[in-house]
């Protein structure tokens, strides 16, 4: 086996390639990715078949922008029989079993890309599950119950009725989701959409057993760029006081709640009140990722905050070069400043064409 499949959003696989391109040459492995404009999903296939499970083991998961999931996987089974689409599909999981140890492997995922093509195959997918999870069970490649401790999860990723992929993921260096899509609800009561941005943004950056500690009601946050509140909403949810700074109106469900004052001002020109402790800075502005950068070293820099989650808007070419020349130009200040920082971007499930960005001063 020498592939790595990795799932992204549909439009984004050209900035998936160039990603983990750059990511597996710096580990001194090469290929070249297989790209299928709008599918959801790119193949890179390594030159040495070895070189792929160090891939995944050795790529920080975390640390891919526009990945969803990234998983090992046989070369692509075509034409399989509606009568018995499993044996085949056995047939390649005793070949990983040869090389890997999957045996009691946490999860089984049967997935297709997300996809308007693939919302029929995704139904197809749910309904194959149960008769595989139970032939991988015979095999004692798959535990009956979840199980946290496995090494693997097991993965079968669906383009066709008749087409997939076979392959693994590592439990400790992966998406935990289905698809790699976390399943929020929107509350009834927040202002926008756009709220499950920074949920989504603060459930990837932000460990679980951190978040208490990290976002309660002893701290005070700025949302710049706040109207409705959608963003603001989130970090009042969590019992932050914010300064929500916008010259457009904010839901009055936030002003009832006694948690925000709001300052009508532009974004770029607002700075905290002063011997005010800003623990957190979120923002949404649409405008140039470089102006939000700059934006946001400012605050970071002289110290109006020590945490941030903030959004880049993307151009309609050269994305990934721009992500790339915005985070390093970012990292340049705060190392300039002789910080101690931690930077991670994710194109989340909620974003679209912008990825998210946190920074954390340490």
């Amino acid at each position: 086996m020498n592939k790595l499949a990795l799932y992204c959003r549909p439009g984004f696989e050209k900035e998936m390639a160039a990603e983990i391109t750059d990511r597996a040459a710096a580990l001194g492995i090469f290929g070249f990715a297989r790209v299928q404009e709008h599918s959801g999903y790119v193949i890179f296939e390594c030159y040495q078949p070895n070189d792929v499970d160090r891939l995944a083991r050795e790529i920080p998961f975390n640390g891919l922008i526009f990945a969803r999931q990234m998983l090992v996987v046989s070369d692509l089974l075509e034409n399989l029989d509606p009568t018995d689409r499993i044996s085949p599909i056995i047939r390649v999981f005793e070949k990983i079993s040869a090389q890997v140890d999957i045996r009691l492997s946490a999860e089984l995922f049967v997935e297709t890309a997300d996809t308007n093509e693939s919302k029929e195959l995704s139904t197809f997918c749910r309904k194959f599950t149960v008769p595989l999870r139970q032939a991988l069970k015979k095999q004692a490649w798959l535990a009956d119950k979840p199980n946290p401790k496995s090494g693997h999860f097991l993965h079968c990723f669906f383009v066709k009725p008749n087409c997939c992929y076979v392959g693994y993921s590592y439990t400790d260096n992966h998406s935990e989701h289905f698809m790699g899509i976390p399943r929020l609800k929107f509350p009834f009561d927040a202002p926008s959409r756009s709220t499950l941005k920074l949920e989504e943004a603060i459930l990837t950056f932000i460990p679980r057993k951190e978040e208490e500690k990290r976002l309660n009601d002893r701290m005070v946050g700025v949302d710049l760029g706040a109207c409705p509140g959608g963003w603001t909403y989130q970090l009042v949810k969590r019992g932050l006081f914010v300064y929500a700074v916008d010259h457009g109106k904010m839901a009055e469900s936030l002003h009832e709640t006694g948690r925000i004052e709001h300052c009508a001002e532009d974004g770029f020109k607002f700075q905290p009140p002063k011997r005010k402790k800003i623990d957190w800075l979120v923002c949404d502005m649409v405008e140039q990722p470089s102006r939000i950068t700059n934006l946001i070293g400012k605050w970071l820099v002289n110290g109006w905050c020590r945490e941030t989650i903030f959004n880049l808007k993307l151009p309609m070419k050269k994305r990934y070069q721009e992500v790339v020349q915005c985070l390093a130009n970012l990292a340049e200040v705060l190392n300039q400043k002789g910080l101690t920082f931690k930077i991670q971007a994710k194109h989340l499930y909620h974003d679209r064409e912008e990825i998210t960005v946190h920074v954390v001063i340490k």
